[in-house]
């Protein structure tokens, strides 16, 4: 009785931690350049006296979805999006750097050119600071020219380029801020390959479908664990009857 009870409070757990990585999901389902969580059931064997015959399930989260986002045309100067596989190299809280799909830009009001989270974004030198200028224009290749004030006949000047790099996804590791860093701790090296399209936001890679309908799924699972806990309850009551009248 005791191993069934187990078993069922352990079921019921887990799948209450499947659904808040799915609920997180849905709840970013609007959020720009965000990549969903997985998450997956493994089987574990339970040990203790005698041989290990009863298994459980652990909930996990093995990475990340990686699979690209629809990209929205907004036109507005400072949102640019990834064409394809790459990252935007930001600077963290922590000082680390880190990378992001999010190109929803703004300019701080000490010139700071940083995400919609106010972390910098990094450039070929560090942190990018944009001086006053009456037109921003993102070139392909990450480039960032200005138009200075005063000078609206003049051609466009580049003054940094945004840092775009491409390691493999499997050396990615999203932390709890949505940041995605090297698994070793280190920085990835630039890739000139990447492009950008300038005047649009790629959106969030949530399946919204496919979410709800995992949360059914656990909805139900959650019962049946439940169920069983009741089961045991009732058996052990059962048992303590047949047990008195003995």
């Amino acid at each position: 009785m005791d191993r069934m009870l187990y078993m069922a409070m352990n079921g019921a757990k887990q799948n209450m931690l499947a659904q808040t990585v799915n609920t997180n999901n849905l709840a970013n389902v609007t959020t720009t350049g965000f990549r969903a969580d997985l998450e997956q059931f493994r089987s574990m064997p339970m040990f203790g006296p005698g041989h290990a015959s009863r298994v459980y399930a652990m909930a996990e989260k093995p990475g990340a979805d990686f699979t690209p986002g629809p990209i929205n045309t907004t036109g507005r100067d400072l949102d640019i999006a990834v064409q394809g596989k790459g990252w935007i190299a930001v600077q963290a809280n922590d000082g680390t750097e880190a990378y992001t799909r999010a190109g929803n830009l703004q300019i701080s009001p000490n010139g700071l050119l940083t995400n919609h989270q106010g972390l910098p974004v990094i450039g070929d030198g560090g942190p990018i600071t944009v001086p006053p200028a009456a037109k921003i224009h993102f070139s392909q290749d990450g480039s960032l020219a200005i138009v200075p004030i005063g000078d609206e006949a003049g051609s466009p000047q580049i003054i940094a380029r945004v840092k775009l790099v491409s390691p493999d996804n499997a050396h990615l590791m999203k932390g709890t801020d949505g940041l995605m860093r090297l698994r070793d701790g280190g920085e990835a090296v630039a890739d000139a390959d990447i492009k950008l399209v300038a005047g649009s936001l790629e959106g969030s890679n949530v399946n919204v479908a496919n979410a709800l309908a995992k949360m059914i799924d656990l909805s139900r699972q959650f019962e049946m664990q439940v169920k069983m806990m009741k089961t045991s309850e009732r058996n052990a009551d059962q048992t303590m009857q047949l047990l008195r009248l003995a």
